[in-house]
């Protein structure tokens, strides 16, 4: 993440920036993967943590701050996307990044970065066409790296039930995948 900083605060400040920077690239990383926007990232943790700060002494009682946080992020997306969903404009922003925010080589050739935005499109096409759910638990887990117990927390889901979910929305991006246009060796294998 790079120019994403917390502000110093005058007062409380110190205490709240302390327990907060630790996560500040992990909450924006999943804020770019909710809305896909540079912009709307920044604005959703932004707004995150405008909402955080006056609540300092209830999120030093936390104890798992990382899937808390990861929580409050992912239901103020939910309760953002919900209001852009009854405004008459929503968002429709032609330029808006894409969901899948693949890393590329330092120096690659002109064919490598060429194939890599292909897979890359195409991955976020079989993406795009899995319910929100399936969608949120596969970039949490398989993106992210969020462990199952941290997500039962995030989403408020039994063990089990989130396993199976993941398993699930793994085959169906599966089945997704293996309906595009890919050679084989650019396959997802189950």
């Amino acid at each position: 993440m790079s120019g994403f900083k917390l502000i110093p605060f005058k007062s409380r400040g110190a205490g709240f920036e302390q327990l907060i920077t630790p996560h500040l690239d992990g909450l924006y990383r999943q804020a770019y993967r909710f809305t896909g926007s540079r912009h709307d990232a920044e604005d959703l943790v932004q707004e995150l943590l405008t909402r955080l700060y006056p609540k300092l002494k209830e999120l030093q009682k936390v104890e798992e701050l990382r899937p808390w946080l990861a929580r409050a992020l992912h239901n103020l997306f939910i309760d953002t996307v919900r209001s852009r969903k009854r405004s008459a404009l929503g968002n429709s922003d032609p330029d808006s990044e894409t969901i899948l925010d693949v890393t590329l080589d330092a120096n690659p050739g002109p064919a490598e970065h060429l194939d890599q935005q292909d897979r890359t499109r195409h991955i976020n096409h079989a993406l795009d066409t899995l319910s929100e759910d399936h969608r949120d638990l596969i970039i949490m887990h398989d993106v992210e790296g969020y462990t199952l117990p941290e997500l039962t927390v995030i989403f408020e889901q039994p063990l089990g039930t989130l396993k199976s979910r993941l398993h699930r929305a793994r085959k169906k991006l599966q089945q997704q995948i293996k309906m595009e246009p890919f050679n084989n060796a650019h396959r997802v294998s189950g």
